[in-house]
């Protein structure tokens, strides 16, 4: 999906479709959801199998329907690939389950994840983010979006107590599950991708689970820490360990190796941005929330409505799919001044919902931007300047908005 969008157009909103995979693979959503935002903040379209949904497109919309359980539902399914199925995971997963289960399962995650909490993997970070770095340093060409798959790998490995050795597996099957109709990911039809990936992705944390009670091995690990969870009092079984486990790892891979991809892209095309993060490192920070703002990298979630509800000048009935679109809330001119311009001084970047909102909010959020911090930390204290070296190539995929190839080349920085 283009970041930069191209020149206004007309759009017949009658003829518009959300789900068209070429609109994010070699398109550019972003004139199409302006005038949505303007002329249609309620969108109805009815695919050709018949199967229905509602979208919303401003930033106030996309806060309510993910803000509010009671009107919005996660109990049937939470992304457009179960549109028209429920999920079957509903009321167990972790991403698919309202509070108060969600809020119990998700609590004792959340103090392992507190920004004080994931202070103290910085340096580890750190030495990982170096470590991944450097090949792009050695002169050649770096393929900055493939490699970056891998990144959240690297830095989350440890911490869910998931060996390196199952690393590039476990960052493949996530992307299936995320990108089932990309060429690069995608083993059959779009169906079988997302089964086999479902499959597995389940299976391998429900053998992690069974190893770690056959042996009685005790670790810090998130997916350890979830063995102890007691939401109403009662411990999670396997299977709802496997569920919220497999949850966990789709988080970890999602927003940030297109977050990194897309800010790196938008500080090529803008120098002078480059130039000033540089020179000010102190603006590091709100560089990281303006390229979360700007790569939306989870470009949707999806809700159900319970009753009837009038929003965005229209009504969703009870019981119809809407899709929040984060991809247009982040866009949104009402709440982001020039919203189509990459800016490090924006004020207030961190207004965004690239970590979605409400509760659901990216759990490990705060992992997220300490690892997007020091990432760019390094990144510009190394490399003195990044040049493109070849076309980007898009995600196919209405769901995640991201890359799978941005060729680079990169000079080292000269110090005084």
């Amino acid at each position: 999906m283009r970041l930069t969008p191209g020149p206004a157009r007309d759009v017949d909103l009658d003829a518009v479709d959300l789900f068209d995979l070429d609109l994010y693979s070699s398109g550019d959503p972003h004139p199409v959801w302006d005038v949505m935002r303007e002329r249609a903040p309620l969108h109805h379209q009815v695919l050709a199998d018949g199967r229905e949904f509602w979208s919303v497109t401003r930033h106030e919309d996309v806060c309510r329907v993910l803000g509010d359980h009671r009107e919005f539902t996660s109990e049937r399914g939470t992304v457009p690939t179960h549109l028209g199925q429920d999920d079957v995971a509903a009321g167990v997963l972790l991403t698919s389950t309202d509070p108060p289960r969600h809020t119990e399962v998700r609590r004792p995650l959340g103090s392992r994840l507190t920004a004080r909490a994931v202070r103290s993997w910085e340096d580890s970070i750190r030495r990982s983010v170096v470590r991944f770095l450097q090949p792009a340093l050695d002169g050649d060409v770096f393929d900055l979006a493939e490699q970056a798959l891998l990144l959240p790998a690297i830095v989350t490995g440890p911490l869910l107590g998931i060996p390196e050795k199952d690393w590039a597996e476990l960052v493949q099957l996530t992307a299936m599950v995320t990108a089932p109709s990309d060429p690069h990911f995608q083993q059959g039809s779009e169906a079988a991708t997302l089964a086999i990936s479902h499959h597995e992705l389940v299976t391998y944390v429900k053998d992690w689970v069974k190893e770690r009670r056959a042996t009685g091995q005790e670790d810090e690990s998130l997916l350890s820490h979830l063995m102890s969870v007691r939401p109403g009092g009662a411990p999670l079984s396997d299977e709802e360990i496997a569920l919220d486990g497999y949850s966990i790892l789709l988080g970890a891979n999602v927003t940030t190796p297109h977050t990194v991809s897309g800010t790196v892209q938008a500080l090529i095309e803008r120098p002078e941005q480059f130039e000033k993060a540089q020179a000010d490192p102190s603006l590091i920070p709100n560089l990281v929330e303006e390229g979360l703002r700007w790569t939306s990298g989870a470009c949707n979630f999806m809700r159900y409505a319970v009753d009837d509800i009038h929003i965005g000048g229209g009504t969703i009935p009870a019981r119809g799919a809407v899709v929040a679109w984060i991809g247009s809330a982040n866009r949104d001119a009402a709440q982001f001044p020039d919203p189509h311009q990459f800016d490090i001084t924006r004020g207030n970047a961190k207004r965004h919902v690239a970590f979605g909102f409400g509760p659901h909010f990216c759990i490990g959020a705060p992992l997220a931007r300490l690892t997007l911090r020091i990432f760019f930390e390094e990144l510009l204290e190394r490399f003195g300047s990044i040049e493109l070296a070849g076309e980007p190539q898009h995600l196919r995929s209405y769901f995640i908005a991201g890359m799978t190839h941005l060729p680079i080349t990169a000079q080292k920085r000269q110090t005084p």
